[in-house]
């Protein structure tokens, strides 16, 4: 079974800018992008993507996603009387631009979620733009955020995790390159057993491996912010094992998880895995790399962990998102209640 992956470069290396995916297909956009921007607007948006990436640190993954707002605001702009949108259109723009944008993306069947995501995209982009002195058009905040539904966490169960990092291992034995399942079970152990996000496993260099007696890990998550990651026992055997095994040489410098040809390992790999894992072990589909992480948190909550602890393992800027774990755990939170109020 080969290894393969469907990412595409980061968007803001180059060539990526208004690029085509797979996200805008089946729309009718007919004409191509130096069509439908101007270069002024083509590098004013290299630019901003350019700025979130280096200042803000922003992760590939929004990255990819803002661009493709921007891109497709910029494509329904010229849509409406096919001409190139340049910096002078996008100063005179009104709030109904914005609105009506927004109602075409929802007839297109996009949720709130994913508007709200476009409108703070956008938000960002006509932001920086005034801050470089490109545009003054604060139109857009006059457009009020779609309301979003609450977004519970969706954790698997404490058996079924152990089944997801056990079948791990095995997946590996079915494939053209055995060691690659102990270097899967390594990773699935740092994000149900450590709490990290799937870009942070990944992004982890040799010289970061916390092999005895080291058992923490020093992660930079999102927003830069830096926390400290406990390891396990068994995730510090796991990952000594897979680098016992694994046949490229592992510089210090470089990705501690690799891919068959030696290359950082891709996120993709391990979403593909997960998805073949949900189908042997009869998983839901909310059963995902992050899912793992949301085990992570929800698990020690129903063990008795403090909430600001979790809020510190997790790397949450607030306590408030931590907090949606408690509704995932109701269950032990009424237990809690029936056992200490004096008159329960």
């Amino acid at each position: 079974m080969e290894e393969r992956s469907a990412l595409q470069p980061s968007p803001v290396e180059g060539e990526g800018i208004f690029a085509p995916d797979d996200h805008d297909a089946g729309r009718d956009d007919d004409f191509g992008p130096e069509t439908y921007t101007a270069p002024d607007v083509r590098d004013a948006v290299a630019g901003w993507l350019a700025y979130l990436r280096d200042a803000h640190r922003y992760a590939d993954n929004t990255l990819e996603a803002y661009e493709r707002d921007s891109r497709q605001f910029l494509a329904h702009l010229a849509g409406k009387d096919a001409r190139p949108v340049t910096l002078a259109r996008l100063n005179a723009l009104t709030p109904h631009d914005f609105r009506s944008f927004l109602a075409d993306r929802r007839d297109d069947g996009a949720q709130s979620r994913s508007l709200s995501r476009t409108l703070s995209a956008l938000r960002s982009l006509f932001r920086t733009l005034e801050r470089t002195g490109a545009l003054q058009n604060r139109s857009i905040l006059a457009v009020a955020l779609p309301k979003l539904p609450p977004r519970l966490p969706k954790p698997v169960t404490e058996a079924k995790a152990k089944e997801v990092v056990d079948e791990a291992a095995l997946d590996g034995e079915l494939s053209a390159h055995p060691w690659t399942g102990a270097r899967n079970q390594a990773v699935l152990l740092l994000l149900y057993g450590s709490g990290l996000r799937i870009s942070e496993a990944l992004g982890l260099n040799r010289k970061d491996a916390p092999l005895g007696p080291r058992d923490v890990l020093r992660i930079r998550g999102k927003g830069g912010r830096e926390r400290l990651a406990p390891v396990l026992p068994v995730a510090q055997t796991a990952i000594a094992d897979y680098i016992e095994q694994c046949p490229h040489k592992l510089e210090p410098q470089g990705p501690l998880f690799v891919g068959v040809k030696g290359g950082r390992l891709n996120p993709r790999i391990v979403q593909l895995l997960l998805a073949r894992l949900r189908t042997n072990l009869a998983l839901p589909a909310t059963a995902t790399p992050h899912a793992l992480r949301h085990s992570f948190a929800t698990h020690l909550l129903s063990r008795g962990a403090d909430l600001r602890v979790i809020q510190e393992l997790l790397g949450h800027a607030s306590l408030s998102t931590t907090q949606g774990y408690t509704a995932v755990d109701r269950d032990r939170l009424f237990q809690a209640y029936s056992k200490a109020h004096p008159r329960a």
